[in-house]
């Protein structure tokens, strides 16, 4: 039995809600039709944290009859995921939320009415452009990372003239969409990221006004069309704040819908290395905090907990989390996890001295310079991260997942924290746990694990370079520990050369301890955690 099949009209689900699976109680096919015609919100980026967050409120606004049009969403990188995650399953999909108590939720989610490629070629192209012409589109949301938003990518192909108005790069497709928007009668539109990056508003903003800018120098745009992107009254680039764990598909969860009888498990691996499934799995808590800015009016997710307030708080918000609450304590666990051969976070959240480290780093260094936005309290949000998610022995997440990108991550995660110091004027000497963090660094980039055997480090673009700053550095040698200069001195990495700020010396002290041999990173954790 299917239940992604009997959820079509006329199916029969009383046996599928008895186990406890919750399915549309609106009517669909209605749902669908409406939207088609008066579509209010478009979404590009058809990936699991889609599937799992908004798509799922606006399910529950459908249900509770405080929302009558679903989203269409739209995927320009990878067709794949339309291919087989969507149109096989009639877009619909299956939402399982793994609780840290140990409930289990299994939701079906309806909420798509359509399922677009963003591609010129195929004929789902001109419905793209028949949306964004409809004056009833208010916003544009996007979860494509944070790579998708690439200015530098923007102007090597906005140069390209002889390619016109038919870019490959998915922000130079949004920006050819709203020019047929223009065409339309240049209706008001909101665009809005809700990736989990910085300021979020202003890199769609950037990426989008660099193809303006070229095309209309190249004569292929009028200058009007510029005008009309920036003028804050017709577009809007909200900043916002996204926050909902969402690994990849995970096969204790196949394996436990196929217990019910759900056989629509099959994990899809596409061409470009996507990991999605017809289910997805994700955590229960969640946050979405959005600017309010919307000048075609917006659908009232607010009703499905989302936080509108002003683009002041929201930075707030970002910071609150990035810098202390949650993030750094992330990268401290995927750092020291790696090396200590760990493969689940809730599994870390078991080892006395990782769970000293992240609380004291996040209580006692951290909080004292945390920015309060005042709709969150910090420390009810890093309760529920130290007691609830991050032990949640269900999710199953990874700390070579986290540990991507590192080098991208540091600056914001803990060179912001060492910046409020010194601008607070408060002692850096009271810092230990921070600094044994960023030793970890050191001690990771070596690729050996603590019983003295090689991993393999995750993605990052700056690996290779870093690397070779500690390859003299060997685990239990003679090591000369004066190469870690031309780390720890790199603001780029850290927002600040640690010499300057007072903590070089006392880092290279703790590196040192790392590299004492075999054993040496369980022995500086457990004595600078006892």
């Amino acid at each position: 039995m299917q239940l992604l099949d009997l959820t079509k009209k006329g199916a029969d689900l009383s046996e599928w809600t008895r186990k406890g699976y919750r399915v549309p109680t609106y009517d669909r096919e209605a749902m669908i039709e409406k939207t088609k015609r008066q579509p209010t919100w478009l979404h590009f980026g058809a990936g699991n944290i889609f599937r799992a967050f908004p798509a799922a409120i606006l399910e529950q606004m459908l249900c509770d009859g405080s929302a009558d049009t679903g989203v269409i969403v739209a995927e320009g990188f990878d067709y794949e995921i339309i291919d087989k995650a969507y149109e096989p399953y009639d877009n619909l999909s299956l939402l399982v939320v793994l609780k840290s108590d140990g409930e289990i939720e299994k939701r079906v989610v309806g909420s798509v009415a359509e399922a677009l490629r963003a591609d010129e070629k195929s004929a789902d192209w001109a419905r793209l452009q028949e949306i964004f012409a409809n004056p009833s589109l208010q916003m544009v949301t996007f979860t494509i990372t944070e790579k998708g938003y690439s200015v530098k990518g923007a102007m090597a192909e906005a140069d390209l003239s002889e390619r016109g108005l038919e870019p490959v790069l998915i922000m130079g497709k949004v920006t050819a969409l709203l020019y047929a928007r223009f065409q339309a009668g240049a209706a008001p539109i909101t665009i809005s990221s809700m990736d989990n990056c910085s300021h979020n508003g202003d890199k769609v903003k950037e990426a989008v006004l660099t193809y303006a800018k070229a095309w209309t120098e190249q004569g292929l745009v009028p200058q009007s069309f510029y005008e009309y992107l920036t003028d804050p009254a017709k577009v809007a680039y909200p900043w916002s704040m996204i926050d909902k764990i969402t690994p990849r598909p995970d096969d204790t969860v196949k394996q436990m819908l196929e217990a019910d009888g759900f056989t629509d498990t099959d994990l899809i691996v596409t061409g470009r290395n996507t990991y999605t499934a017809p289910f997805v799995n994700a955590e229960q808590t969640e946050y979405l905090v959005v600017e309010d800015t919307f000048p075609n009016g917006r659908p009232g997710l607010e009703a499905g907990g989302v936080l509108y307030t002003d683009r002041e708080t929201v930075d707030k918000v970002e910071r609150m989390k990035v810098c202390t609450c949650l993030n750094p304590l992330h990268t401290a666990l995927a750092i020291y996890g790696c090396m200590l051969g760990y493969t689940k976070i809730s599994e870390e959240m078991k080892d006395r001295e990782l769970v000293t480290l992240i609380t004291r780093m996040g209580y006692d260094e951290a909080m004292p310079v945390v920015v309060n936005p005042g709709v969150l309290k910090p420390e009810e949000f890093i309760d529920a991260v130290l007691t609830k998610r991050l032990p949640n022995p269900f999710m199953p997440d990874a700390p070579q997942r986290i540990a991507t990108d590192t080098s991208q991550k540091l600056p914001i995660r803990f060179g912001e924290t060492l910046k409020a110091y010194a601008a607070g004027g408060l002692s850096l000497d009271r810092l230990t746990m921070i600094p044994l963090v960023l030793a970890g660094y050191a001690r990771y980039l070596c690729g050996v694990d603590d019983n003295g055997q090689p991993f393999e480090q995750s993605g990052d673009p700056m690996l290779a370079e870093l690397k070779a700053i500690v390859s003299g550095l060997t685990v239990g040698g003679d090591n000369d520990y004066s190469c870690l200069k031309a780390l720890y001195a790199r603001k780029d990495i850290f927002a600040v050369d640690l010499y300057e700020i007072g903590l070089g010396e006392k880092i290279e002290g703790m590196v040192a301890e790392l590299y004492a041999g075999p054993g040496a990173v369980r022995a500086t954790l457990a004595k600078y955690t006892k």
